[in-house]
């Protein structure tokens, strides 16, 4: 790079690093800073700064002629150090571009992240002045791509079946997927693995976070890493760590595997959902590093203590907030997502800690820009997408009340199921709520069933097997004393805390799997698997297995429950085959024209229809709930009017046996068995109005043929 360095004015927009196949434009936002300068590595590491000098409406922009695709940068802003203010401007720092698509390699603290000086009474207030290159540089990355006839699924959401899974850990221990490309996203990409995907009959695949991040120092200092990603550095590149490309030498061979991986899910019909971190960086509070946004614009960026800026708002538990009320970094969040569903071809977003992006001074507000402009993109308003509706500050709870067009991770749905088949009393009417897709949550404000995203157990807390392996949280691993997770599971051991030889506890817990897998696949609303549930895996108790990269996350495919997973399908296969188990509207509880029954009734195990006293009974803990299959009123995608068979969902959490007796219908003269979570290989065919035996601690599915 002895050559002077050529700067034409360049344009502010697109941000970023922009190769048009003769040169790059550079461009970055900051309104604070007085000085930009683009800081251009060769392959020995040798640096050039380019000063940007032109500014329009704070973006900082240049374009260098000559420059070409694989370039590495980085930035060096210019301003104030003056934490009072929120100023935390340190040009010995090179900081990564917030819109650098590619990364050339991981974090590296020996070689310096922080602006201040570590370690003195001063705190964050004495400025660094020895250079720090610890900040992984931006790549200036080609675009091109060959996606052939790629086609997103566009699978409709009352349709889907969601498969929770990370990266690294569904293929780290897969057999049948090349040891070189385990834990990656070829990995996943495998034909082995697109193959057990499309066999087990999920619709599509959400993703832990990809976005590149960090791990902690307080983490590694244990010995530990942040295996969930919910730490991130950058909201554009893929993360390295899960990239074969990488392992061989070849960072910016990332974005291209990633692409591969999404393409090759399309063609099995599968969707890609991201769970994404807007929320909050991994840049933490005043003591934290300054890696990025923090150093190029921390009042734009960062949500601030109004009267003492030093410090940062923090409803996530990580230490800072992203400024979403903030119009560039709103325009940051807008376009990541569009990057990623425009240039990456994914199907859709998981919002971690949503709430945290509708706050407006404090309080959540359906009405922020935030959703606004989601609203209106031309974009992102036809992919799907997924809140978790909380985060951990004052009411940051907000399960159903998320806009139309968004769908929510159901947590009151999680904690009714747990405690209905753990044995909880005086829940039937919740229950009844929670089965036919939370109309209590979601019909008053114009969504539909599928709005309502049910989980037994997701990443964070107990896997299935876990759930009714233990009643306590055994995080040791972790090496916070345990202190760390949620102390309330809802979960129950059925006799004996974690493994053991005892056969009665182990078909008991087989049979709440099937409980509650049954349940989840037979419920209206969208069905999210945690994977691995499939077929009982364990984390041997710890239920915040966030910093474990290792055999407790880890899929263990060697212990794979054969018939559990055989069970899971065949509920997957149920599931799709009758429309009146994924309902497109709410029940309407009225009589069907022509007909004595309602889309939707209730009965008793003596074949009663259920009162509002059994409803509110706390001792009731079964009941039976009757599916229309002529109830639907709805259609297909091609149009057509959709019928199915009547259904009749019966469910007993009671230690005891029980004789439900099978309602009787003019148009309903015979049920036949589909369904039995104590007894996979049962076969029943019974007359309406013969009873059936359901054992405690069971449920059962039938099914009356229409003519």
């Amino acid at each position: 790079m002895s050559e002077p360095i050529v700067v034409h004015p360049g344009e502010p927009y697109p941000l970023g690093a922009t190769w048009d196949g003769e040169g790059v434009n550079f461009a970055i936002y900051s309104e604070n800073a007085t000085r930009v300068e683009v800081c251009l590595f060769d392959a020995e590491g040798n640096e050039t700064r380019v000063p940007l000098r032109e500014q329009t409406a704070f973006t900082w922009h240049g374009y260098l002629p000559g420059v070409q695709a694989g370039q590495r940068y980085g930035y060096r802003v210019h301003g104030p150090y003056d934490p009072d203010r929120g100023l935390r401007f340190n040009p010995n720092v090179v900081l990564l571009d917030p819109y650098a698509r590619a990364l050339d390699g991981l974090e590296n603290f020996e070689r310096g992240v922080f602006a201040y000086e570590l370690g003195t009474e001063r705190e964050d207030y004495a400025m660094l002045e020895q250079d720090q290159r610890g900040v992984p540089l931006g790549v200036v990355v080609d675009n091109a791509f060959d996606w052939g006839d790629d086609r997103w699924p566009n699978t409709p959401l009352h349709e889907t079946v969601i498969y929770e899974a990370h990266v690294k850990g569904l293929t780290q221990l897969h057999p049948d997927v090349p040891e070189e490309l385990r834990g990656t996203y070829a990995g996943l990409a495998h034909p082995a693995m697109v193959t057990y995907l499309k066999k087990l009959g999920i619709t599509a695949v959400e993703l832990m976070p990809v976005h590149v991040h960090l791990d902690d120092p307080f983490l590694l200092d244990k010995g530990l890493t942040n295996y969930w990603g919910y730490s991130t550095l950058n909201f554009f590149a893929p993360e390295l760590r899960y990239s074969a490309a990488f392992k061989r030498g070849d960072p910016v061979g990332a974005v291209r595997e990633f692409k591969e991986m999404v393409k090759a899910l399309h063609a099995a019909g599968l969707e890609v959902i991201l769970d994404v971190v807007y929320n909050h960086t991994s840049e933490g509070n005043h003591m934290g590093p300054t890696l990025s946004f923090k150093g190029i614009d921390n009042p734009t960026y960062y949500r601030l203590v109004g009267d003492n800026p030093r410090f940062y708002f923090d409803y996530t538990g990580t230490g800072n907030t992203l400024n979403v009320r903030h119009p560039q970094t709103l325009q940051l969040i807008m376009d990541s997502l569009r990057y990623w569903v425009l240039a990456m071809h994914v199907d859709g977003f998981r919002f971690d800690l949503a709430s945290t992006l509708a706050r407006g001074l404090h309080e959540v507000d359906q009405l922020s820009g935030f959703f606004t402009i989601i609203h209106q993109d031309p974009v992102l308003s036809h992919v799907k997408l997924i809140a978790e509706p909380w985060d951990v500050g004052e009411g940051g709870y907000q399960v159903g009340n998320f806009p139309v067009r968004w769908a929510e991770w159901n947590g009151v749905y999680r904690d009714s199921i747990r405690a209905f088949w753990k044995g909880e009393g005086g829940l039937a009417s919740d229950l009844g709520y929670r089965l036919t897709g939370s109309s209590d949550l979601y019909q008053g404000d114009g969504r539909k069933p599928s709005a309502s995203i049910n989980f037994i157990t997701a990443h964070d807390g107990f896997t299935l097997r876990d759930t009714v392996s233990y009643n306590d949280k055994h995080n040791e691993a972790n090496k916070e004393n345990n202190q760390d997770g949620h102390n309330d599971n809802r979960s129950w051991n059925c006799g004996a805390e974690g493994p053991t030889d005892d056969p009665e506890v182990n078909r008991l817990r087989d049979r709440q799997m099937r409980n509650f897998l049954a349940t989840l696949l037979l419920s209206q609303g969208t069905p999210m698997l945690l994977g691995g549930d499939e077929f009982g895996r364990s984390q041997q108790g710890n239920n915040n297995a966030y910093c474990q990269d290792n055999e407790i996350s880890w899929f263990d495919w060697a212990q794979v429950d054969g018939k559990l997973l055989e069970f899971t399908r065949r509920l997957i296969r149920i599931r799709k085959g009758h429309p009146a188990l994924h309902r497109q509207k709410f029940f309407s509880g009225r009589p069907i024209r022509g007909s004595d029954i309602q889309d939707v009734m209730w009965f008793r195990h003596d074949g009663e229809a259920m009162t509002d006293e059994d409803w509110q009974n706390p001792h009731t803990q079964s009941l039976a709930m009757f599916l229309a299959g002529n109830g639907l009123k709805e259609t297909d995608r091609q149009g057509r009017p959709l019928h199915d068979d009547h259904l009749l969902l019966m469910l007993s959490a009671s230690h005891e046996d029980l004789e439900f007796t099978l309602p009787a219908f003019p148009e309903c003269r015979q049920w036949e068995l589909l369904v039995d979570t104590s007894d996979d290989e049962a076969s029943e065919t019974h007359q309406a109005g013969e009873r059936t035996l359901l054992p405690a601690r069971t449920l059962k599915l039938f099914r009356c043929p229409r003519d």
